[in-house]
């Protein structure tokens, strides 16, 4: 169904002028869904008649006054061959490159309010994404990592930190832990997150435990949530990208994030370098509404 905005003409009386007053309130239909407790609100914009500013965002995936959500995508139509174009806003507002477990909602999303295939592509702003669904579950195809930096020295709070460094679609730093549930990922997580090497776009940031000799633990300190998630596409997938150079394995490897669900992990190495690289997770659609901005 194209359309996601219901437009309602409220009249009023303005009582010190005795003028009828007409205003327009904008309603947008939307769709709440979750990948691995990554949470999202998506809207249909296909008619590109949805245009929101930060503080709008901000308001909608506000937890008590909002919706409430991590992020918010965005279905518009392409401008090249893709099926599609997704656009990720994060929950201050900001627009980031790409939001691995929000495509994968995004591509069931699609599929249920455009009747998209089994298989598809989108546009994002870190390339072009494909994915095929398998029931509640979906498989995408992620574009190409870059700037591998393994070994990297930090100086965080006065103690020097070996992180590893790679953009999987957005910018990711992996820190292996003996631990994670020690890990206090609020505080440790922005120290790392704004730390100048970083700057000016900064970084989202991993925590990684060994569980098995193709298993991984992690939790997540996003930006743009400034805060740690349930769950992080890019960051499921940067990690395990991470532990495959480090620990000098090829995948599937399978992570396990804070939201409890299992996903996994494919690439090749070839010459030095990651390539075709997947991540097959769930994408579970949660309620739909319309919602006054």
């Amino acid at each position: 169904m194209i359309g996601a905005v219901i437009w309602r003409r409220v009249t009023s009386l303005d009582m010190t002028t005795g003028v009828a007053v007409a205003t327009i309130t904008i309603m947008p239909r939307f769709t709440k869904m979750n990948g691995a407790g990554n949470d999202f609100i998506l809207i249909d914009n296909r008619m590109g008649d949805v245009r929101l500013d930060r503080s709008q965002i901000a308001q909608l995936c506000d937890r008590h006054r909002g919706i409430g959500a991590d992020g918010i995508l965005l279905l518009e139509k392409p401008g090249n061959r893709a099926d599609f174009r997704m656009r990720y806003f994060n929950a201050d507002g900001g627009e980031a490159e790409m939001c691995g477990n929000g495509a994968r909602c995004f591509a069931r999303f699609a599929n249920k309010v455009a009747a998209a295939k089994e298989k598809i592509s989108f546009e994002t702003q870190a390339g072009l994404i494909s994915a095929e669904l398998k029931g509640d579950s979906v498989t995408l195809g992620m574009t190409e990592p870059a700037d591998l930096r393994l070994h990297l020295e930090l100086g965080i709070a006065g103690e020097n930190k070996t992180v590893h460094f790679i953009n999987s679609g957005v910018p990711h730093v992996v820190i292996p832990v003996v631990n994670i549930e020690d890990v206090d990922v609020r505080h440790e997580g922005a120290a790392v997150r704004y730390h100048k090497i970083f700057s000016p776009s900064g970084t989202n940031v991993n925590f990684m435990e060994k569980r098995g000799a193709k298993k991984i633990a992690i939790r997540t300190y996003e930006r743009g949530v400034e805060d740690e998630t349930l769950a992080c596409g890019t960051g499921i997938v940067a990690s395990a990208l991470i532990f495959g150079a480090t620990e000098g394995c090829h995948g599937p490897i399978t992570v396990l994030p804070r939201g409890g669900d299992e996903l996994q992990v494919g690439f090749e190495t070839v010459a030095g370098r990651f390539c075709n690289v997947t991540l097959t997770g769930p994408a579970q659609f949660v309620f739909e509404g319309t919602i006054e901005i």
